[in-house]
């Protein structure tokens, strides 16, 4: 069984964004990065499928030179392969992205390396596109099921289940499909030290995408207004007693 694995490189949970002076990227001097965590249970059930079927497991990415940092994380996980789609750490939309997957699958596929699951994430952290594992499965003619929080694999067919209102929703696939997965699939595996240093040895693939043109186009960034909260001070000690008093029952709480 071979799986790819496609994650993206975002910053991370928490960080504060700032913005270039015109706008146009977010500035990165001083933010932390990494693997957008839906794709990162991407790669754990990737993993996980390798253990129990065997084959092989492929991650891929596409973004700057430093995205290889978060690839060499994904192979001291456990991954097998990195191929890494580089740019110049430019934002590209879905559109392209996707067109760019497409082109690499096609080499992997032309060296052999035909993949019977895809996986991505439901939805990248950052931008919350929603569309570039729709659009390579599109591109491919292949099943997709989206939103996948359960996935077991027997004889060739898939078993997907995502939730629904009120319960789950089941899908059963014949293999080669593409699977969009959500946080909760699994519960992602803490790199071992021996997981780390066989993933700084490990080569890692460098493709250069062409970079077609995609359908958006960028006028600027703008981050979104800080919500503020207000503090009122009653009082100190007993002499603030009245005044809550006088507050609950405005609420009638009391």
């Amino acid at each position: 069984m071979n799986i790819l694995v496609c994650v993206k490189r975002v910053p991370a949970t928490g960080a504060k964004i700032l913005l270039t002076e015109n706008a146009q990227e977010i500035d990165t001097r001083h933010l932390a990065f990494t693997i957008s965590p839906h794709e990162e249970c991407g790669v754990e059930e990737a993993v996980r499928l390798v253990e129990t079927h065997g084959g092989s497991a492929t991650v891929l990415t596409l973004g700057p030179r430093e995205a290889s940092e978060q690839l060499r994380r994904a192979l001291a996980m456990g991954m097998n392969r990195a191929v890494l789609l580089e740019t110049d750490g430019g934002d590209w939309d879905p559109q392209a992205t996707a067109a760019s997957i497409v082109e690499a699958i096609h080499a992997q596929n032309e060296a052999g390396m035909a993949f019977d699951i895809l996986f991505f994430g439901n939805e990248a952290a950052d931008s919350g596109g929603y569309q570039v594992g729709i659009r390579v499965a599109r591109a491919f003619d292949l099943p997709c099921v989206t939103g996948v929080k359960a996935l077991e694999i027997n004889n060739g067919r898939a078993v997907a289940k995502r939730e629904a209102a009120g319960g789950l929703e089941i899908f059963e696939v014949a293999l080669p499909a593409v699977f969009t997965v959500k946080e909760g699939l699994n519960y992602p595996r803490y790199p071992s030290v021996r997981g780390r240093l066989r993933a700084k040895r490990e080569p890692i693939t460098t493709l250069k995408p062409q970079g077609a043109g995609g359908g958006l186009e960028k006028v600027k960034l703008k981050l979104p207004e800080e919500q503020t909260s207000a503090v009122e001070i009653l009082g100190e000690g007993p002499a603030a007693v009245s005044k809550v008093i006088e507050i609950l029952r405005e609420k009638e709480l009391i």
